[in-house]
Formats: structure tokens, sequence, C-alpha cells
């Protein structure tokens, strides 16, 4: 006879193993429904060899979108950026700003005398002729000048006065004048003079096709040659730049020559550059303490950032702190920012003479570690507005208006030449010159620095590898996060059903 042997299975194993079968339940159901290609090739795999198979596949492709992933998400944090160009039709838009200055900076009517008794202290005189000056006299000219700015003393009395000079403003067929234009000071031009300038809390830009017109400014200048200081300029004429309305003129760097004996007509197009605020880049438009008061210089308008502007005064604050004074030729930039006390100082200007700031600014300015240094605070423009610019000429005046100009030359308040009477026609001809100044299209050239890739791009990218390799796609990751929670949820209750159980005993 044979003993039967009994198993007793505690209800405790049955328990376990139907969790366990139903979390299996779970994640089978989940890899048989889960649009992830590999995942569902394995659930339903009949043989070990297949299964083999596509768990392979599976891995391999798995680890191949993950390469590709990884390549893709850190050039987003890069922030690398790419230009468009597009053309675009704007119209009306704003006329260009025009600013215009005399060769000459000073009269010399005007400031012969007092520049005389500047060099007899220093025992210069022209011994020949005590009417006139010498090359010698006119050396210590820039000195000159700068005892007067560190004197707090005006220089505009020696300056050729706008009334004096223009002789037509038309804008669009209507009639303009003197009140039309800002005025500004320039070491090396004297009184410079901005049409269409923007001004502060006023809405006074001019538009191209204000008055029906097609944007034409016509101007006429007289520039007084027999005026002009001997052994200053070589040449006779005026120097013109166009800009933002918006924009500190750089006349110095930036200027062009408008010669005598010309109608010079200037057609121009609007260029615009944009570039993209942090990350992608530095730019910014904030306006500094010791720029805006350098801007408080320039009358009523009212300009904006500009890095190069910036940058000037960096030099400006470096020279400061080494030589104790500043560039000789900026007037009109002599504030300067200590950062260490946060103090702003009317610094005075160096001599001309004097070579520590030419030194100083030599090495600051080829030295880009000084530069990263010290001018960490000049970031890059956002938006720059640019010209291209179409200069042609012919000769001029005509015939017919030569008593007009005579007649505007006699009545300028200006000492005529001595020899006026006989010579006035040569004498028109050495001084006259127009502009015609002309809005030439509507089109405008937008660059502009877009991202190369957006947080958009980088969903599109990665959505294509990951579906491209396994066929993972955001449902895919739902699909996970249910078979998670019905996990989660399967557990919870069973912690739940076994502490209840246990409380149930304790009482027992």
């Amino acid at each position: 006879m044979y003993n039967d042997t009994i198993f007793v299975i505690s209800n405790k194993t049955d328990k376990r193993r139907e969790r366990v079968v139903r979390r299996r339940s779970i994640v089978r159901q989940f890899a048989l429904n889960t649009s992830t290609h590999g995942i569902t090739g394995i659930a339903r795999s009949e043989s070990m060899h297949n299964r083999i198979f596509w768990s392979t596949s599976f891995v391999v492709f798995t680890g191949i979108t993950i390469f590709f992933v990884t390549q893709e998400i850190p050039k987003y944090f890069e922030s690398s950026t790419q230009t468009s160009v597009d053309i675009v039709n704007e119209w009306p838009q704003h006329f260009t700003a025009f600013t215009i200055c005399n060769l000459a900076p000073v009269r010399y009517d005007l400031f012969v005398q007092s520049f005389s008794n500047y060099t007899a202290t220093l025992n210069i005189t022209n011994a020949n002729d005590k009417n006139s000056m010498s090359l010698q006299q006119i050396k210590p000219m820039g000195d000159f000048f700068q005892m007067k700015i560190n004197r707090n003393e005006s220089l505009d009395e020696f300056f050729f006065p706008l009334s004096s000079m223009l002789m037509t403003c038309v804008f669009n067929g209507r009639a303009c004048s003197v009140v039309n234009f800002t005025s500004f000071s320039s070491s090396s031009y004297g009184f410079c003079y901005t049409f269409n300038a923007k001004l502060k809390n006023i809405n006074s830009v001019h538009y191209s096709d204000e008055y029906g017109g097609p944007g034409l400014l016509n101007l006429g200048f007289y520039v007084h040659s027999h005026q002009y200081v001997p052994y200053i300029r070589e040449g006779v004429g005026m120097i013109a730049m166009l800009h933002d309305n918006a924009q500190l003129p750089m006349i110095d760097s930036a200027g062009m020559a408008l010669a005598t004996g010309f109608k010079h007509r200037i057609t121009y197009t609007k260029k615009i550059i944009s570039y993209l605020r942090s990350p992608y880049s530095t730019c910014d438009d904030k306006i500094l303490p010791m720029m805006q008061t350098m801007f408080d210089n320039y009358q009523s308008t009212e300009y904006g950032y500009t890095e190069d502007i910036c940058y000037e005064l960096c030099t400006q604050v470096f020279t400061y702190k080494h030589c104790g004074c500043i560039d000789p030729l900026q007037w009109n930039a002599r504030w300067v920012f200590l950062p260490e006390t946060e103090q702003m100082i009317l610094a005075p200007l160096c001599n001309i003479s004097n070579k520590c700031y030419p030194e100083e600014a030599y090495v600051f300015l080829t030295s880009s570690s000084l530069l990263e240094k010290h001018c960490s605070y000049c970031p890059q423009q956002c938006f720059i507005t640019d010209f291209s610019i179409k200069n042609s000429l012919w000769k001029t005046p005509p015939a017919w208006l030569v008593d007009d100009i005579k007649r505007f030359a006699e009545n300028s308040k200006i000492p005529l030449p001595h020899d006026w009477l006989t010579n006035w026609r040569s004498h028109i001809d050495a001084s006259y010159l127009s502009i015609e100044l002309v809005h030439e299209s509507t089109r405008i050239e937008n660059y502009t620095q877009t991202a190369t890739l957006t947080a958009v791009g980088v969903l599109s990218n990665v959505g294509g590898q990951t579906g491209l390799w396994i066929g993972v796609s955001f449902l895919s990751l739902i699909e996970l996060a249910e078979m998670l929670y019905r996990l989660t949820r399967q557990q919870y209750h069973t912690m739940r059903r076994n502490c209840n159980r246990t409380n149930d005993e304790s009482k027992i």
C-alpha cells in the first residue's frame, strides 16, 4: 500500500501568487497593447528564440535612439543662432535723420582775436603780419580749446550758426528752417545740425510720405570759405551723415564729405539688424547713467544705447584712472563713472601734448582682456538701423540762382571778403553747395537673428528619433504611466488589506 502525501497550501501563499499573477497581467497587458513596437514584439513571442530576437532588437534600437537624443538636446542649450534675411515693404516709414556740419570748426573773424591773445601769452606771434596767423601760431589751437573747456567756458561764439549757412530747406515740397534742426558741438567740426532727430516727449519725427511727398529733402548751404582758419582743413565743404532718428551721430568717424560747387544727390534704403536677447546673445538696450549724462548735453534729443559710445566712455574711465584726465577731443563726454566709488566725476581734458592719454588708450583698446574686464557693461546693441547710400553729383549753382545766393551771403551777418565787390562770383562758387536727399525705396532689408533650435524644434527632433527607431510617442509615455499607476494602485490596496488584517488580528 502506498501512503498519499497531502500538501497543504495556506491562504497567504494563494494570495501572494494571486498578487504576482495580477502584476504580471498588468505588465503583459501593457506590453501587448503599447505602441512601442519592440516591447509588443517581445510580449507576443511564442518561442525563446523569437523573444531573444525582439529583445536584442529593442535594446539595440533603444541605444541608437538614446545616442541621437543625447546629441540633439545639448544643441538647444548651446543657444546657437542663425541669421535670416528678408526684404519687406514698409510704407509709410520714418524719414532718416540727417546731420551736417561745416568742414571748418570755427569762424576766423570771431576766433582770431581771442586765440591771438592766447598765443601771445606763449610768446608765439606772426612777426610778418599782425592780422593773419602763421602755422606756428595754429599749433597750440587744441590746447586753447582744452583750456576753455576745462574752465567750463563756452566755445559757441566761435562756431558757424546755422542761420548764416542754411539758404534753402524744403521737405516734401514744404519749406523748413533752422527751427527744424537740433544742434550739438563737435571737437572736429564745431556746431553740427541734425534734421529729424527724435525729441524727448514729442512725436516730432517726420515720415517719408508727410505732406503727400515721396520722401525728399532739399538743402542749400553757403559755407563762407573765406572765414576758414588756415592750416586746419585741407579742403572746403561740409561733412554729413545719415543715421537713425534715435542714434547719436558719430560724425567724426562716419561722416561723408560734400564739396562746394556741386549739388549732391543722396539716395538711401534702410537696413535693420536685430539680435536675440539672452541666452542667445548679450545684447541689451539699457542706457547707463554715464551715457545718459553724455546724452543730456545734446539739447532735447532722445538718443538710445550705442555700443560704440559705451566703449568710448569705458576708455575714458580707464584713462582717467591712469592719467587723471580724458580724451581732449571728447568735449561732450566728460562725466566719468567710477565703479569703485559709484561716483560721477566731471573729468578734465588732457593737454594735446600729454602722451599719457594716447598711450593708455592704445594699451586698453588693443587688449581683449582689459576690454572684457573693464567694459563688461557694454553689451551688443539689440537693434541696429543702417542705411545703404548712393551718392551722385552735378555742377552748381546755375546762373539763375547766383543772384539769390549773393543776396543771402550779403545778409548773413558774417563779414564778407575784402574783395567781394569784384570777385563775389568766384566766392559763391567756392562756398555754395546743395543737397538732395531722397528716400529711394519702400523696401527694408531685415537681418534677423533667430535661434537655430527652439524648444519646439527639440521636441520635434526627439520625437522623430524615438518614433523612427522604437515607435515611442507621448501616447506611449501615457501608456507607461497608466501601467505604473495600475501597479501602484494594486500595491496600495494590497498593503491596505494587510494593514487592516494585522489590526484585526491584534484585536483578537
